[in-house]
């Protein structure tokens, strides 16, 4: 009875030194991701710090490689936004932005609900013609659209600037993805009901397809609102520069001034932070949806 108490005593014993144990590996597991999702997290924004650093520092200051500036000053500030031509970049990039979201929003949206509900022959290699321009590098495409705007007359224009991003094919793959998850039976009672393929498409299923609309809105806004390629090699004249396009003209073949770039850079970035803040769940919700669909 003794050694069989004593045994009963030793795996009691091993039990709770084993569901002690557990916690602590838990703990010590959840603290590592914690400190790799933190560390992370400072790499991230580090980029943005150093970017607000540099636009608080006078220009003898700004090959500091310190973070906290010695002397912060907001005259990088006054002198950007008294510039008058950094408000007509950011009309330039507003008004960009703004048609080819809209414009991308309507194309992809419709090409995507016509490959996805509507059955024809070849739609699939329509669709797969469609995804393989996605392999296609920006750089590669950069003398055929050229090309395209001299013949059209469009260099140096709004048009040349915007053509390239009225329909994308990431858009139509996205909206394709979603369209499949728009059960078929309401788009026979809207027909059912009288409505033309266009009014099904803008009454029934577009309203069931938001998410993916707000992720895609987002992505095509901020990709134009950045964009400075193709901005640069299709304008002449400073009257119809971009943001980043304007930004990369505060300096000369001697010199370039960091700050006033930084500045300049640090006041377009809070639009996009406050959308971005705003409308995240949609963006996260569009790509995991999307990726699910994939």
């Amino acid at each position: 009875m003794a050694a069989t108490d004593d045994l009963a005593i030793r795996a009691s014993s091993d039990s709770l030194l084993k569901a002690e144990a557990r916690p602590r590996k838990r703990n010590m597991a959840q603290f590592i991701r914690w400190a790799l999702l933190f560390g992370g997290g400072i790499l991230m924004v580090m980029p943005l710090a150093y970017m607000i650093s540099t636009s608080m520092k006078w220009p003898w200051e700004v090959y500091n490689l310190g973070l906290i500036p010695e002397e912060p000053t907001l005259e990088n500030y006054t002198y950007v936004l008294e510039d008058g031509r950094f408000f007509g970049w950011f009309l330039n990039s507003l008004i960009i932005a703004t048609i080819t979201t809209l414009s991308a929003l309507f194309f992809d949206s419709l090409v995507g609900y016509v490959l996805c509900k509507f059955k024809f022959r070849g739609r699939y290699i329509v669709f797969i013609a469609i995804l393989s321009t996605l392999m296609i590098p920006t750089e590669m495409l950069v003398i055929p659209w050229y090309m395209m705007s001299q013949q059209l007359g469009w260099l140096d224009s709004y048009w040349g600037i915007m053509f390239p991003g009225l329909m994308t094919a990431f858009g139509v793959f996205l909206m394709k993805q979603f369209f499949e998850t728009v059960p078929d039976d309401f788009l026979e009672a809207a027909r059912i009901d009288g409505l033309n393929e266009f009014q099904i498409w803008w009454q029934v299923a577009m309203p069931m397809v938001r998410p993916a609309l707000a992720a895609l809105a987002i992505f095509i806004f901020l990709g134009n609102w950045t964009a400075f390629l193709w901005p640069l090699i299709v304008t002449t004249s400073s009257d119809l520069y971009t943001l980043p396009v304007g930004l990369s003209s505060f300096g000369d073949e001697a010199d370039v001034a960091w700050e006033l770039i930084m500045t300049g850079a640090a006041i377009s970035t809070l639009p996009t932070l406050i959308f971005f803040l705003i409308f995240q769940r949609f963006i996260i919700r569009g790509v995991v949806m999307a990726g699910l669909k994939g």
